[in-house]
């Protein structure tokens, strides 16, 4: 006989199968959508100019350093010096320009290399993951020390990480990045860089601070009691018993404010770093394809938020694990 719960429990699950159906509709009426717009705006997509602007082969020329003649010796060619036949540059078999017996005068063109390099695109990827990372870092070491402060028993320490808290996150990022590149950058002579790092690292440890007061918050006082009677101070039972216990939980809500620092990380372009959103502009202001560029600007930062989405769940399936 079949168990009456057991029956109840399967006609409260939904039928995966149609409402698999009814997600892919729905994608392939977007798609479908977005089909159709592309056809209703007359624009010629020229999505062949955007690859070279992510990596390009870069020709390399080497030049002759004096006069002389061609000459072959094992296979390779040189370049010999008329006065002094000891005198010898060696000359690249792919991409040589000439050959045996042909007469050389200094300053020519003896053979062209090609190699890979990053287009500007790709610069600009790299830029905005070492923008992101190094204020991400900085913004863990405030974040946590203005959480810690906001719960410290100490009235200035926690009035201080209010004041912080509240002044940060009531103003907008783009401003903070003007004030501190333009204000505290010409009086302690920070470049872009610095400051650009400096803005974003002050702006997302503000939001860092609250996550982590949350999430020591949530643990109970008696882990606290339960390290002080095993005779730990308060900073050990924090730094050995509370954190790595607050950490856990707060890793999905710190996950989401680096995705969103990354994104933020867009802004500093304001003050001419050549992240990737300043590099888009400057290829639209080149190529005249403003679609097929922030299209693939968009794809790229796409990339990156899913690549720290995708590494955070590891994270936190290693952590479920180990509980």
């Amino acid at each position: 006989m079949i168990n009456p719960k057991i029956t109840r429990q399967m006609e409260k699950q939904p039928n995966q199968l149609l409402w698999h159906g009814v997600f892919l509709l729905l994608v392939l009426a977007a798609i479908f959508g977005i089909y159709k717009a592309v056809q209703a705006v007359d624009y010629t997509w020229r999505w062949e100019r955007i690859p070279q602007y992510i990596a390009y082969q870069a020709e390399q020329k080497h030049y002759a350093e004096f006069d002389g003649t061609v000459v072959a010796e094992k296979g390779q060619l040189f370049l010999q010096d008329d006065l002094d036949p000891s005198r010898r540059q060696a000359i690249a078999a792919q991409g040589a320009q000439l050959a045996e017996g042909d007469t050389v005068f200094l300053g020519d063109t003896l053979d062209v290399q090609l190699s890979w390099t990053a287009g500007p695109i790709a610069w600009g990827v790299w830029v905005t993951v070492k923008l992101s990372l190094v204020a991400g870092v900085f913004a863990i070491l405030l974040g946590t020390l203005a959480g810690l402060a906001r719960l410290s028993p100490n009235p200035a320490l926690r009035n201080l990480a209010v004041t912080y808290v509240e002044l940060i996150r009531g103003t907008p990022l783009l401003v903070q990045i003007f004030i501190v590149y333009f204000f505290i950058g010409t009086v302690l002579n920070l470049d872009r860089f610095t400051a650009g790092v400096a803005a974003l690292a002050v702006f997302t440890g503000a939001y860092v601070a609250e996550i982590v007061r949350a999430g020591i918050s949530s643990i109970h006082k008696g882990q606290m009691e339960a390290g002080r009677s095993l005779g730990m101070t308060s900073a050990q039972t924090m730094r050995y018993v509370i954190l790595p216990q607050a950490f856990k939980r707060v890793l999905p809500p710190l996950a989401g404010q680096f995705i969103n620092l990354i994104k933020d990380s867009s802004l500093v372009s304001v003050i001419s770093i050549t992240d990737l959103t300043k590099a888009g502009r400057e290829v639209v202001s080149s190529t005249f394809s403003p679609f097929e560029v922030w299209f693939t600007v968009a794809l790229l930062y796409l990339v990156l938020t899913g690549t720290l989405s995708f590494l955070v769940r590891r994270l936190e399936v290693k952590y479920a694990r180990s509980n």
